[in-house]
């Protein structure tokens, strides 16, 4: 068996529903380009407040992917 190699960026997703809506949307619109996603980890969370209410919650994500080699 081959050893791995992994790539972890950190993105930012957000939504004006949840905090689950946006690590969804972070993982969801990275999925587009990046093949072989393998973990999230949520490294963060907040929230935009305007007038006193909650308008947007913000997920900071660390999101891991396998890097292709010749072998595999």
């Amino acid at each position: 068996m081959a050893n791995s190699v992994y790539k972890v960026i950190e993105l930012v997703g957000t939504s004006d529903v949840s905090w689950e809506e946006a690590v969804n949307s972070a993982v969801e619109t990275a999925s587009k380009s990046l093949k072989n996603l393998r973990v999230a980890e949520i490294n963060k969370l907040d929230v935009t407040i305007e007038n006193g209410k909650v308008v947007a919650y913000r997920a900071r994500v660390s999101l891991s992917f396998k890097f292709k080699t010749g072998d595999a």
